[in-house]
This record gives C-alpha cells, sequence and structure tokens, in this order.
C-alpha cells in the first residue's frame, strides 16, 4: 500500500464509521477522491448509498464544491434520511484547490441548517472534511 493509500485509509477510519453503518453519498462527481470512497466501503462493508436511497442511514458524505448552489439547502437535505445522532461529512476541496469553499461559509451555514461544526480534518490530498452533528434538543 502507497504512503496515500495508507494515509487515506487511516482518514476513513477517523470519520468514525464501523462495519454495516449505511452511509449516503451526496454530491457524486468525477472529482471526488474514490480512493476515500473505496476505503468507506471497505470500513463499512458494502457500497455507499446514492442520492436516490431513501433509507434511514448512520451517516452522510457531502462532497461540496464552491458553485454548487445554496449549502444550507444541501445540508438540510443531508438530514432527511439521517438517523438521530447520525454524522454528517462535508467534503470540500482544500485551500488553493479549484472550487474551494472556505471554512467562514460551512461555519455560517451550518447553524442554519440546525447543525454544528465538531472537527474538521484534511482526508485526501485534494479534500478537506467537516464534520457536522445535529444540535442537541434540550
Amino acid at each position: 500500500m502507497s504512503e496515500a493509500a495508507a494515509a487515506t485509509s487511516m482518514a476513513a477510519a477517523r470519520m468514525g464509521f464501523k462495519e454495516g453503518d449505511l452511509i449516503q453519498e451526496l454530491g457524486y462527481d468525477d472529482d471526488v477522491d474514490f480512493d476515500l470512497r473505496d476505503a468507506l466501503e471497505d470500513g463499512i462493508g458494502s457500497e455507499l448509498l446514492t442520492e436516490e436511497d431513501q433509507d434511514v442511514v448512520d451517516g452522510v458524505i457531502l462532497w461540496w464544491r464552491k458553485g454548487d448552489g445554496d449549502l444550507v439547502d444541501a445540508l438540510v437535505d443531508a438530514l432527511t434520511t439521517l438517523d438521530e445522532g447520525g454524522v454528517v461529512w462535508l467534503l470540500t476541496p482544500k485551500n488553493g484547490r479549484e472550487a474551494h469553499v472556505p471554512p467562514a461559509e460551512i461555519l455560517e451555514a451550518a447553524p442554519t441548517a440546525g447543525l454544528h461544526v465538531t472537527t474538521s480534518e484534511g482526508v485526501s490530498e485534494d479534500w478537506a472534511a467537516a464534520r457536522l452533528m445535529s444540535r442537541r434538543k434540550n
């Protein structure tokens, strides 16, 4: 396994998904990180669900680029099949990459969608990830 592949596999593991989890993938296009997708699928033991799947899921992977539309709307849509306590991983091109989304934009959109950013990290050479969780209801 190459150094880059090992790093991607570790990043997938740090995302916290486990064998048997149902993960829905939104925003798929030909620029996604296929190694990260493969590592996630290996970790959960099944394929990622598509936008058409309506199963209740444990997590959502949302690939998002500047110019994709309204981030708040996309985050709200990501919650439609998410189980209570589930997590949304928002993947955006890293700083300096084409279609980079500034972190301030994510921090502004998340609360409007009823989410908050719990952590951010680089998950591959070209993509950064922000872990978003629903706000706790008091």
